[in-house]
């Protein structure tokens, strides 16, 4: 689903309307490969940041705005700082909890960027190459793969032009595996499938893409997904409530939970995607926590701590000749950023979520609710619109 407003955003990923519907998530068994050395880490977590009265307004407009969203949560950072953050509405629809600024969200697809970005750490290191290919990573598995399949390369996977499709039958790779081994099954999935297009030449949104380039991750490091973004993504930058499937627990209310529509009512569901699509959008964090990736790639480096070399991070947001996307990544030019803009959504269909970087003012733009489908897609939208009118207010861009 595309929303080209004045924003110019493309609402990626598997975005699905009120009644779309998921199955609860699996257990992940115990992986016996071995785990990385511990990495280092940046400087101690902001405090809790307080709700901005301003902020709050906006996002309470734009949440009922016609509209049955139970709450939403949007910040303003500048550089590495929380310039605004706001929070209105509910944890749950039936309980009075009310969502407060440092909740757990579901980010969807915007787990892509943060997939990708662990994947530039084994770049620098010399563990992957932005050419390496299906072949190169999996000689056992490429025999009975079809050829051009074989030729596909990571930075292909990583930036939807690999010829792939847009999902799999997620559920269907292997109950009681670990989501390693369930996206080992993928890629056999693959055996029975030529690609859509010539690899290279398309672009085509695939959650299958970065399903398939968090396992070249897993390949080369013996370490599950979940771990290398642990180790590699989240325990660097600080980011303590980063974790992967629903926020909080069932049974609680101890952080919001997801809503979908059903007939006239908006029911709660604590669920989400088969874990085995992790890399493709299964990550959830507080909006701070969020905010600390963000600060990264407006920055190169947060808090001391810088994961990336600059070519490395360079090209995660140069999308090849002729495209638009890259490294998780929609890549823009709007004259309210003062040139170049970094942006992308992501949806379960339980929540929305959506990001924005202006490198050029050192401004990042976030915003996350708790339901899913169109009318949170535009709440997003506007929400993020409110907080860019909010940051022209106290941050003048710059000419260009």
């Amino acid at each position: 689903m595309n929303r080209r407003r004045w924003l110019g955003a493309a609402a990626f990923g598997a975005v699905a309307g009120w009644s779309g519907h998921l199955l609860a998530q699996n257990p992940r068994r115990k992986t016996k490969a071995k785990a990385e050395a511990e990495p280092k880490t940046g400087d101690e977590s902001r405090p809790a940041p307080q709700a901005d009265e301003q902020v709050n307004r906006v996002l309470d407009q734009v949440r009922t705005d016609g509209r049955r969203l139970p709450g939403m949560i949007g910040a303003v950072i500048k550089g590495e700082e929380i310039l605004a953050i706001g929070a209105v509405g509910i944890r749950k629809i039936g309980s009075p909890e009310p969502i407060r600024v440092d909740d757990v969200v579901h980010l969807g697809s915007n787990t892509k960027a943060m997939t990708a970005t662990m994947i530039g750490t084994l770049v620098d290191e010399g563990k992957l190459g932005w050419r390496a290919t299906i072949r190169d990573v999996f000689p056992d598995q490429a025999e009975g793969l079809h050829p051009d399949f074989q030729a596909v390369t990571l930075n292909q996977l990583l930036s939807h032009r690999a010829g792939l499709p847009h999902d799999a039958p997620w559920w269907d790779l292997g109950r009681g595996l670990s989501t390693t081994e369930q996206r080992l099954a993928l890629l056999d999935w693959m055996r029975q499938r030529a690609p859509t297009s010539r690899p290279g030449s398309t672009y085509a949104y695939s959650n299958v893409g970065y399903a398939l380039a968090g396992l070249m991750a897993e390949q080369v490091t013996r370490t599950p997904w979940e771990e290398l973004m642990r180790r590699r993504v989240f325990g660097p930058l600080k980011m303590t409530s980063a974790g992967f499937g629903p926020p909080g627990n069932p049974g609680r209310v101890d952080h919001p939970w997801g809503h979908q529509a059903a007939g006239n009512l908006v029911r709660a569901v604590h669920e989400d995607n088969s874990p085995s699509m992790g890399p493709a959008g299964t990550v959830h964090c507080s909006v701070p926590d969020w905010a600390k990736f963000a600060s990264l790639h407006l920055r190169g480096s947060v808090g001391g701590v810088r994961l990336l070399r600059p070519e490395t991070m360079k090209a995660l947001h140069t999308p090849a000749p002729g495209e638009d996307y890259a490294g998780g990544w929609s890549v823009g030019d709007r004259s309210w950023a003062g040139g170049r803009t970094l942006s992308h959504n992501g949806s379960n269909t339980l929540w929305y979520a959506s990001i924005w970087l202006a490198p050029a003012r050192d401004l990042a733009f976030l915003s996350a609710t708790n339901a899913g489908g169109d009318p949170a897609a535009t709440a997003c939208d506007e929400a993020i619109q409110g907080l860019i009118r909010f940051a022209n207010a106290v941050d003048r861009p710059r000419r260009r």
